[in-house]
């Protein structure tokens, strides 16, 4: 005879995160946290439920609204002492949206970052001139798009315009 056994703060941990995964961004509503992997870690324990998140970039002004819709949402589903916890280190880098949260943001219309890579340690290299991307358009696929702003409704992203459809459309930077 087996006996298994549940430790209730794993169930409650995995309740936990399955509530915070769902939280969506507030500036890119049609991602949730997880999608955009600005959700680090939900630990569980006697004391509560602690919430680690990353920002996107520093100063990023919706990391008010990320913590308040966490807060809210935990306590909703039965949550009590939660506290959210903000870790810049690692930086977050938009390497970490998941493939479902690339593929949400493309059916949405926004073209999502190219792969930004492993970057060594140190001094990070300046560039003044302008970055020529190779973004392709969410709407038709074509790569013959330019640059018409450098910032879109957020800092997070630019505006582009497709040269085939003649589309706008924004693109969330790479970092």
């Amino acid at each position: 005879m087996v006996i298994t056994t549940t430790n209730p703060n794993s169930v409650r941990r995995e309740r936990a995160w399955a509530v915070a995964a769902r939280v969506p961004d507030p500036e890119l509503p049609m991602v949730t946290l997880a999608d955009l992997g600005i959700l680090r870690d939900v630990r569980v324990d006697a004391a509560g439920v602690t919430v680690t998140i990353t920002p996107t970039y520093s100063g990023c002004p919706a990391m008010r609204e990320i913590s308040h819709d966490l807060q809210l949402r935990l306590a909703q589903a039965g949550f009590d002492d939660i506290k959210i916890r903000t870790e810049l280190s690692p930086p977050w880098s938009s390497d970490w949206i998941t493939p479902d949260g690339r593929a949400k943001l493309s059916a949405a219309g926004i073209a999502p970052p190219n792969a930004a890579g492993s970057r060594p340690g140190g001094p990070i290299p300046l560039t003044l001139a302008p970055i020529a991307r190779d973004v392709a358009c969410p709407r038709c696929g074509s790569r013959r798009t330019e640059e018409t702003s450098a910032f879109s409704a957020t800092a997070c992203k630019a505006l582009y315009r497709c040269r085939d459809c003649a589309e706008p459309f924004e693109y969330v930077k790479e970092i």
